[in-house]
């Protein structure tokens, strides 16, 4: 590959990854906004209210996952990164904008299913563009883009939020802080937008577009009947398992839920906030470290290795609760179990999921198994608060552990090893 080619794949992958970052951005920043739209739509007493203002942008990216499938096979990939660009673009503005409550949350039903789209579409595109030696690098650029998005909107809310203690400052949170947290994605968004005009459509979209028109069957696309025809089901349902276990893994809890983890753990608000920070640059570092690694020791490995050590790390970490254990070692085990997870199922999870299906059918199956993923996002995320009322952080964490090994146990059955080889190579081995 020419160092010019080389160059300008760097380029549309990057470009294509920018709804990775927006994605994070716009998957965090609620959290920072929280308490200061919660005062100004007063419904800080309202926990129906609050979970629905939380959760109307999951149900955006259920929505926004299923039509990219669909949509993607039929218009192409481009047009869709263009599509999540532009909602991404409309619901940075409206929902700083509005005054309403019920406008505020059709804004973040907008903005999540930008996220939808984007988290089908963009690992997918990347892997269809990229030369089979660094296929897996440049999808993994996409979940370090996620989590730069995450500690961008970290940032983002710490230097907007004012000192809640002056009586001023906590006047202009409530009524101008949580706007600017959202209208600051208006930028990346627009650049994402603008950008996306100069990127080619997928040549394996081009090329099966191609071949239907050759076997005149005009411009039909594969829907899910196609999908769940038996020659699919063994792959199909290595990318369900595979999508859901990425959530179900129990560590998005860590990031959702960071409060009561280490206040469980011990510490006190302060000590909160701090370690919050350090599980954040953890996560950046080591998805890093994935870049490097994905190439080298493979898809399989890397899988197999996140859910091992998960499974080991969190039965340590749930015995530590069931013992009382508190300080620094509770500490190294989150910021151990982020890490495992940044290098392995955080990255590997969406390069396995844009390379293992068949090119005819690779745009439905991304989005069903993109749409499994954030099912298991929200069960996952609405039951842990009943689960750690019931059973204790112990026992909460002892069944994920138990998760993890299972996925072990599945994925050292059924998980390929993808690493070097193209897309029709894998194709006819994965699909008989």
């Amino acid at each position: 590959m020419q160092d010019f080619n080389k160059g300008f794949i760097y380029f549309i992958c990057a470009v294509s990854a920018m709804g990775g970052l927006l994605f994070g951005y716009d998957w965090v920043v609620i959290g920072g906004a929280k308490p200061f739209y919660e005062l100004f739509f007063s419904i800080s007493h309202s926990p129906l209210m609050q979970g629905v203002a939380m959760t109307t942008a999951l149900v955006g990216c259920l929505v926004g996952a299923m039509v990219a499938g669909a949509a993607a096979d039929r218009y192409g990939r481009k047009p869709l990164l263009m599509a999540s660009a532009v909602l991404f673009t409309v619901s940075a503005i409206a929902t700083g904008l509005f005054n309403d409550f019920t406008l505020f949350n059709i804004a973040r039903f907008i903005g999540g299913m930008g996220i939808g789209v984007a988290s089908a579409l963009a690992p997918m595109y990347i892997a269809e563009v990229s030369p089979t030696e660094i296929r897996g690098r440049m999808v993994s650029l996409n979940q370090m883009t996620i989590v730069l998005g995450i500690l961008s909107a970290q940032i983002v809310n710490m230097l907007l939020a004012r000192d809640t203690t002056v009586v001023e400052n906590q006047t202009w949170n409530v009524e101008w802080g949580w706007r600017w947290m959202f209208w600051a994605e208006t930028l990346p968004a627009a650049l994402f937008l603008v950008m996306s005009f100069f990127i080619p459509e997928s040549p394996v979209f081009l090329r099966v577009k191609g071949e239907r028109l050759k076997v005149k069957e005009g411009n039909k696309e594969a829907g899910l009947k196609e999908l769940f025809q038996s020659k699919y089901a063994k792959v199909l349902l290595l990318g369900l398992v595979i999508a859901v276990f990425q959530q179900w893994c129990g560590t998005n809890v860590i990031f959702n839920y960071a409060q009561e983890i280490f206040v469980g753990a011990g510490f006190d608000v302060d000590g909160m906030f701090i370690n919050i920070v350090i599980t954040g640059i953890a996560n950046v570092v080591f998805t890093f470290v994935a870049l490097y690694t994905i190439e080298k020791w493979g898809r399989r490995t890397l899988m197999l290795l996140g859910a091992g050590g998960l499974g080991l790390i969190y039965l340590t970490l749930g015995t530590c609760y069931f013992m009382e254990v508190k300080g620094l070692l509770m500490v190294v085990l989150v910021v151990a179990a982020i890490s495992v997870y940044a290098m392995t199922l955080g990255p590997v999870t969406w390069t396995l999921l844009a390379e293992i299906f068949p090119n005819r059918v690779r745009g439905i199956a991304m989005a069903t198994c993109t749409f499994a993923l954030w099912v298991g996002c929200c069960t996952l995320t609405f039951s842990f608060p009943s689960m750690n009322a019931a059973l204790g952080s112990s026992g909460t964490f002892w069944i994920y552990s138990a998760i993890c090994i299972c996925a072990f146990v599945f994925l050292m059955r059924n998980c390929p090893e993808t690493k070097g080889k193209s897309l029709e190579e894998l194709e006819k081995e994965l699909v008989k």
